[in-house]
C-alpha cells in the first residue's frame, strides 16, 4: 500500500481523464490519496471526489487563494468543518500556510488567515497540511504560538534545522518529485538525514513532476505536457530509498505508518 499525502485530483489538468488517473494510481498500488482543498469553492468538490473513489480530503484556504477570499470564508470553513466533523474521510485542515515566493502577496493578511485556520484545527482536533514555500520560519513562529494536533509540512524544502523544529512540534515532512532532481541538493540531503519516522510521501499532482516527466520551457511551449500523477509515487519512493540506502519495501511500510500517525483518520 502506498499513500499519496498530497494530490489535487480536482485540478483542471485532470478534467479530461480523471477516472483513468485514479485507475493508474490504483494499478500502481497507490490506494490511499489525500485531496486537500485550496478555497471554499472546492470544498464540496474534494469531499465528493474522496467519497467517490474511497480517498480522503482536507478543508482549508491555500495562501495563494487568500487574495481572492473574503473574510467570511473563514466562517464558511468553520461551518464546513463542523458539518463534516464526523466524516471519517475528513483527515485535516489544509492546504493552509504561508508563501514568501509569489511577489505582491499581503503578508499580514496571509498570516491572519493562517492563524485563524490553525485555531480552527485546534478547535476541531484536526491535524494540518501546511504550505511553507520560502516562509518556513514565519510559519514555525505561528505554530509555536498556536497549538495544533500536528500534521504534515507539505513539499518540504527547508534546512535540517527547520526540519528538526517541525519534528519537535509533532509534524512529519512531505517529500515528492523535487527530490528526484540531481541538483536538488538540499532537499536530497535533508530527506536522507532525517529520522525515518519523520518522512511521508506525496506527489502534489498535477504539480512538481519528477525529473522523468519534467519539460523545459521550450518543450512546454510546443505543447509537451509535464503533468504529475499519483501513479508516480512508487517510482519517486524508489529514488528516496536509493538515497537513504534502504529497501524500497521498508520505506513503503515506514511512510505508511508515518502518514497514519500524522493523519490518524487514515488508519
Amino acid at each position: 500500500m502506498w499513500i499519496d499525502t498530497h494530490c489535487h485530483l480536482d485540478a483542471a489538468e485532470f478534467d479530461a481523464d480523471r477516472d483513468a488517473v485514479v485507475a493508474r494510481a490504483l494499478g500502481a498500488g497507490v490506494d490511499r490519496i489525500v485531496l486537500p482543498a485550496v478555497s471554499v469553492g472546492n470544498f464540496e468538490v474534494v469531499r465528493t471526489l474522496a467519497h467517490r473513489h474511497g480517498f480522503f480530503y482536507a478543508l482549508g484556504i491555500h495562501p495563494l487563494a487568500v487574495a481572492g477570499s473574503a473574510d467570511a470564508d473563514l466562517d464558511r470553513l468553520r461551518d464546513a468543518l463542523g458539518a463534516h466533523r464526523d466524516d471519517p474521510r475528513l483527515v485535516g485542515v489544509g492546504e493552509i500556510g504561508l508563501d514568501g515566493f509569489v511577489p505582491g502577496l499581503d503578508a499580514a493578511r496571509l498570516e491572519r488567515f493562517c492563524a485563524a485556520q490553525l485555531k480552527l484545527a485546534g478547535e476541531f482536533g484536526l491535524p494540518v497540511i501546511l504550505h511553507s514555500r520560502r516562509a518556513v520560519d514565519p510559519l514555525l513562529k505561528l505554530l509555536r504560538r498556536i497549538e495544533v494536533p500536528g500534521g504534515i509540512a507539505h513539499a518540504f524544502s527547508g534546512s535540517e534545522q527547520q526540519a528538526a523544529n517541525f519534528i519537535g512540534l509533532g509534524f512529519r515532512l512531505g517529500f515528492g518529485g523535487a527530490l528526484t532532481f540531481d541538483r536538488a541538493l538540499r532537499i536530497r540531503r535533508v530527506a536522507t538525514a532525517l529520522p525515518l519516522e519523520a518522512l511521508v510521501l506525496e506527489t502534489d499532482a498535477p504539480d512538481i513532476p519528477p525529473h522523468w516527466l519534467y519539460r523545459t520551457a521550450a518543450e512546454r511551449a510546443q505543447g509537451h505536457a509535464a503533468r504529475n500523477e499519483p501513479a508516480e509515487l512508487p517510482r519517486i519512493a524508489e529514488v528516496l530509498a536509493e538515497l537513504r540506502r534502504m529497501p524500497w519495501a521498508d520505506l513503503r511500510h515506514a511512510a505508511a505508518a508515518n502518514t497514519r500517525a500524522a493523519l490518524p483518520r487514515l488508519a
